[in-house]
């Protein structure tokens, strides 16, 4: 017997026509590049996004073909989100971070067809254009007042675009559901990036998923939650909020290009932000801006956290002196809302001490979500919350390969993810080390992400990574590497004397360097592929 229910395909367009419908008052507030900031709402921005859907077939963007931005988390680049995937295309967001290699390769490799551009990623394309042959046409995300001279050849304007359609009866085409929406590519530090694509189908999943835990924890009935993402728009979809904002009827409020702490606390005080969401460094650099500055916070209540370990200190100093949860999850391009941040129900009367155990896990699995991890040999460890292993998962809205037929499963289906970590009975995952950067001495595995925790404990310390380097005995050892904070003192003595309580005396860094500023990928993570090669030929203290 088949159910008796009606068969719609899950799209996007949805979003932003129940949003423009229903919240069509809703404020779209974003951070030009020029610095101004720019406000619209929902029914604005979904009239918009119907015109430029139009202006792109205009143009020649057929179904399925990719359309690509290298431009930075402002209101027009929320607009793609919804009309290029509606209208059938696909959106490729490229992180203007990149090395202009990679540029090149990514799109050449993805065949984008046109390029959405701002002031700040011009000048990349400028030197670029003549090697990405199948490019048709550019467009300036701007006015037409402030459209620039430049050697680019078929530069139209954004503005020119959507106002030349007019809009009267309009309707998003419908289709297959596990048609391609998004591609983002991986950072490709262990290699050429690699091209993940996501479906109508998983996106949407993905954002329900999305809202349930992020929505239910502290959740007042008729609050109107004000949604931050400091991730950019091209690192994994801005984690969803572009279409969480829609889905929930959540003010969305975009950073533009400035992430500057003063900016960013501008935009978090002045628009009553409540939820945001980004990597370790960012809150590194303003909670170290807060503490100068002695501002506070009076509407921020959660920030969720992903792409590596954020330091202990910082989630205690956040709770305790600043009123916000700092809740972890895990995930990466391939496997966005794969572990949820919220923890088990029955942890509500937990002390902050307590509050933070749970957040230093790297969250619970998701309901649909598969997860194990395993040995070398690609047995199933124990759920013990102790045996260290690879970590894998699987789920409809988990990434099944890569662009053009790269592998990313393992012979059971699931998804390799590259880290190691352990899950305990209550389904809590904790990430010990991508399994590049865990540190193998002597035949024993040592976490490098549990040696920054305790040396980030440090007042004195802004940031902290730790790197294996060869060892003629024991394989490799770490090296400790220190950003100071402003204006402190501390040498390498009194750096080991802080750690040595805390670890296994095997564990101890054989040496700490200090250095003015580390180098850093283009997701805004701690760059280590770097860090080992400048370090390569280091002769650890024995």
């Amino acid at each position: 017997m088949q159910g008796l229910m009606m068969d719609l395909p899950l799209l996007l367009s949805n979003f932003i026509e129940h949003a423009g419908h229903y919240d069509g008052e809703t404020e779209l507030v974003g951070r030009e590049i020029d610095g101004s900031i720019h406000r619209t709402n929902f029914a604005t921005t979904r009239e918009r996004c119907q015109r430029l859907g139009k202006a792109l077939a205009r143009l020649g963007v057929t179904p399925e073909t990719p359309v690509a931005t290298l431009a930075w988390n402002t209101c027009r680049h929320f607009e793609m989100f919804y009309a290029v995937p509606g209208m059938g295309a696909v959106l490729h967001t490229i992180n203007p971070r990149l090395f202009h290699e990679q540029i090149v390769y990514i799109v050449n490799h993805a065949e984008d067809r046109v390029i959405f551009i701002d002031p700040l990623t011009l000048p990349i394309v400028e030197t670029l254009a003549g090697r990405l042959p199948s490019v048709i046409a550019y467009v300036m995300m701007i006015d037409r007042a402030a459209m620039p001279q430049t050697t680019l050849a078929n530069l139209i304007c954004y503005e020119d675009l959507v106002s030349g359609e007019g809009i009267g009866e309009f309707s998003w085409p419908v289709f297959d559901e596990r048609r391609a929406a998004t591609i983002c590519y991986t950072s490709g530090t262990t290699g050429n990036p690699k091209g993940v694509v996501y479906s109508h189908r998983a996106l949407v999943l993905q954002t329900m998923i999305g809202a349930s835990f992020m929505f239910l924890p502290g959740h007042r009935d008729g609050q109107r939650e004000v949604m931050f993402p400091m991730a950019p728009l091209f690192h994994g979809n801005a984690w969803n909020m572009p279409f969480l904002a829609c889905y929930t009827g959540s003010k969305l409020v975009l950073p533009g290009r400035n992430y500057e702490p003063e900016k960013l606390y501008e935009l978090i005080e002045g628009e009553g932000v409540t939820i945001t969401c980004g990597v370790p460094s960012f809150w590194l650099i303003l909670l170290d801006w807060l503490q100068r500055t002695g501002k506070r916070f009076s509407t921020l209540r959660l920030s969720l956290s992903s792409g590596s370990a954020p330091p202990r200190s910082m989630v205690e100093t956040l709770d305790r002196d600043y009123g916000v949860s700092y809740v972890q999850a895990w995930g990466m391009t391939e496997a966005l809302m794969a572990t949820m941040p919220t923890p088990k129900p029955g942890s509500d009367m937990a002390d902050l001490a307590g509050r933070v155990d749970l957040r230093m896990k790297s969250g619970r699995i998701v309901c649909g979500v598969k997860a194990r991890v395993v040995d070398d040999a690609e047995t199933t460890l124990p759920e013990d919350g102790q045996t260290l292993g690879h970590l894998r998962v699987k789920g409809p809205w988990i990434a099944s390969g890569y662009l053009k037929g790269v592998e990313a499963l393992d012979a059971e289906g699931y998804l390799i993810t590259g880290d190691m970590g352990v899950i305990d009975r209550d389904g809590y995952v904790t990430i010990r080390d991508r399994a590049k950067d865990v540190i193998k001495s002597g035949g024993e595995w040592i976490s490098s992400i549990e040696l920054e925790n305790i040396a980030a404990s440090h007042p004195a310390v802004l940031q902290a990574a730790v790197i294996a380097v060869p060892h003629a005995k024991w394989q490799e050892r770490p090296l400790l590497l220190i950003v100071r904070r402003e204006g402190a003192t501390l040498d390498a003595e009194a750096m080991l004397a802080h750690i040595r309580p805390h670890v296994a005396s095997w564990w101890m860094p054989d040496a700490v360097e200090f250095i003015d500023a580390f180098p850093m990928t283009a997701t805004g993570k701690i760059h280590k592929l770097t860090l080992r090669e400048q370090y390569r030929e280091y002769a650890t203290k024995i």
